[in-house]
């Protein structure tokens, strides 16, 4: 079975997002990352290159791959901040609605900048989603 690449690490996530190149995009991880600290109570961890991820679960597949994972977190990609929410956003419809402007992937939230959402639905999507997790995998 290939081993996870991306696993959590000793970088410090402040020095990572101190390197964004975009001001702006710095600036919203800044607000991000105390957003999911103060959400999850968990102090933020690299993971990889260019994740900072909060909180862990632990999660077993029936193929019997298993590993660690955290609960949420972001990363100040090129193109878009791109926020992790585990949980998915199949029972998120409502709060999707009233977001603002974002893409979705299977488990990514895709926000070109912060001023484009509504910052208090964002917190209860990432509150939600992590009160799931936690609550499905006993993380």
């Amino acid at each position: 079975m290939a081993e996870l690449k991306t696993k959590r690490n000793d970088q410090d996530p402040a020095a990572f997002i101190n390197r964004v190149e975009d001001e702006q995009k710095r600036a919203d991880s800044r607000t991000i990352l105390a957003l999911m600290q103060k959400v999850t109570g968990a102090t933020p961890r690299m993971w990889g290159e260019s994740i900072i991820g909060f909180g862990t679960y632990h999660y077993k597949y029936e193929s019997g791959r298993e590993g660690d994972w955290f609960l949420t977190g972001f990363s100040p990609r090129k193109q878009n901040l791109t926020l992790y929410i585990m949980a998915g956003f199949s029972r998120y419809t409502e709060l999707l609605e009233q977001l603002g402007k974002y893409k979705t992937g299977k488990s990514c939230l895709y926000i070109k900048r912060l001023s484009d959402i509504d910052m208090e639905v964002l917190e209860t999507l990432i509150r939600e989603s992590v009160e799931y997790m936690t609550s499905k995998f006993g993380a």
